[in-house]
């Protein structure tokens, strides 16, 4: 029986009904009040927490303090241990890159990246390459020249004896030699990879023209994504004129989507 409570009491319902009936009523009113409470907090922001606050624990910081600072991720049943450099944006870890991280790591049977051919633009300091080269892709890393000496050693040291093939590293810059550098004839990439390639910069347009060189139809882009400015979502509007677009996660305490595109096909498009 529930013990009554002052909230739930009123002397019309002690004086017109019989105790048996009173708990009756009380029980009704206390599963409706439940109700309206779990109304109040909805189950989709309650995933998204959930969900945020396990792909977050997969960071810390080690306690023993180094010449060299670096934090420590838990991804594919490895400990990565990634070195940032503060004074550059693309050589940080942003919350995009643990988005897909956990998302490659956790459907893994679904986006099956064993031997399969994958290519991460804006790679930064390699965290998701690392984690794809770890779940058995053949993968390269790109990104702008001076970014390439740090990715290159965040790679090396965690994948070198881990991966069943060695990942590549090369320079890439969008929309810059990309038929030298990457021939279509030779492109052969089963997915595309990218974690917070968009932001407030002036290379929008060669972004998407990269996107658009290095994929053939069959091509499976992952691509995460914080919105912060007008800029994203105007991205997004070009980026669906050449792609089929679909949001397959979306994390608003996070302010990030996750998307899976594929190229159009030419003449429907």
């Amino acid at each position: 029986m529930i013990k009554r409570t002052p909230i739930y009491s009123h002397p019309l319902i002690d004086h017109l009904m019989e105790p048996e009936v009173q708990e009756a009523v009380l029980m009704i009113i206390w599963q409706i009040t439940k109700e309206v409470e779990e109304v109040q907090e909805p189950r989709e922001d309650y995933n998204d927490k959930q969900v945020v606050s396990e792909i977050m624990a997969r960071c810390f910081i080690p306690t023993l303090v180094t010449s060299i600072s670096w934090e420590a991720f838990h991804f594919a049943g490895h400990e990565i241990r990634i070195t940032e450099a503060m004074d550059c944006y693309g050589a940080v870890v942003w919350p995009s890159a643990l988005v897909l991280c956990y998302f490659l790591e956790t459907n893994a049977k679904q986006y099956n990246m064993v031997d399969k051919n994958v290519i991460e633009i804006g790679a930064g300091t390699g965290l998701v390459s690392i984690v794809a080269s770890l779940l058995g892709a053949r993968v390269t890393a790109t990104d702008l020249p001076e970014l390439l000496g740090n990715l290159q050693y965040n790679i090396f040291r965690n994948t070198k004896m881990k991966c069943k093939h060695l990942p590549q590293v090369k320079e890439l810059s969008w929309g810059v030699a990309l038929d030298r550098n990457f021939p279509r004839a030779s492109n052969s990439f089963d997915y595309v990879l990218a974690a917070d390639v968009v932001y407030a910069h002036p290379f929008l347009e060669e972004l998407l023209l990269t996107f658009d060189h290095l994929c053939k139809e069959t091509t499976i882009v992952l691509w995460a994504m914080k919105f912060r400015l007008e800029k994203e979502n105007k991205f997004v509007d070009r980026f669906k004129e050449l792609f089929d677009l679909e949001e397959i996660s979306s994390f608003p305490s996070l302010n990030i989507k996750l998307y899976k595109a594929m190229k159009k096909n030419r003449r429907s498009a």
